[in-house]
Order: C-alpha cells, then structure tokens, then sequence
C-alpha cells in the first residue's frame, strides 16, 4: 500500500506557472510508476504525465513541452511544474501510483487558470 499528499493547487492567471507535489508514504523506487491526472466536471479523469521507476516519462499532447513531471527519492516525491498555464488546465489534479498493480490516489488538489 501506499498513501499519497498532494499539495501546491491554487489559483493562477493564464500564463503562469504552479509547482504540485506529491509526497509518497514509502520509497518512490519502490513504486512501479507515478502519474499525475486530472478530472473536470462531468468528464473522465484524464492522464497529464507519468514517470515510470526507470525514470521514463511521458505527456498528454495537451500539456506536452509546458509540463514536466520529476521527482525526488530523497523526499519520496513526485513533482509537476506546470508552465504557461491556460484556462483549459482548469481541473481537480490528482496524483497517481500503481504498486503491484493496483492503482492508490491522492486526494487532489485544484487548480484553477483565469483568463
């Protein structure tokens, strides 16, 4: 098992810039892979970006070369820094981990672009 925090949600202008983070209760490399998703209303929770424990990562083509995912074993932590932000970034942001198959969730934390 695994427990997850998130933090660093608020709320933004268009074009700017904000810092998540994910805080794992046991050792990241212990950790198949870590993701960040996110949900709106009404729609399906949507994949922003994973890092796998190799260190690959991948991106939504909608946030691809403004977001980046990292991560920092010696805090157990993920990170999403997400830059020039648009209105459509809008949504309830979720950290992910997959342990032995089975998926764990944060809690979210909401982020909101104005334009």
């Amino acid at each position: 098992q695994v427990q997850l925090v998130e933090s660093g949600g608020g709320l933004v202008q268009a074009g700017g810039s904000l810092r998540l983070s994910c805080v794992a209760s046991r050792p990241i490399y212990s950790i198949n892979s870590m993701a960040w998703f996110r949900q709106v209303p009404g729609k399906q929770r949507e994949l922003v970006a994973g890092i796998t424990r190799r260190g690959s990562t991948n991106y939504a083509d909608s946030v691809q070369g403004r977001f980046t995912i990292s991560r920092d074993a010696t805090k157990n932590t993920v990170n999403l820094q997400m830059n020039s932000l648009k209105p459509e970034d809008t949504a309830v942001y979720y950290c992910n981990a997959e342990v032995s198959g089975y998926d764990y969730w944060g809690q979210g934390t909401q982020v909101t672009v104005s334009s």
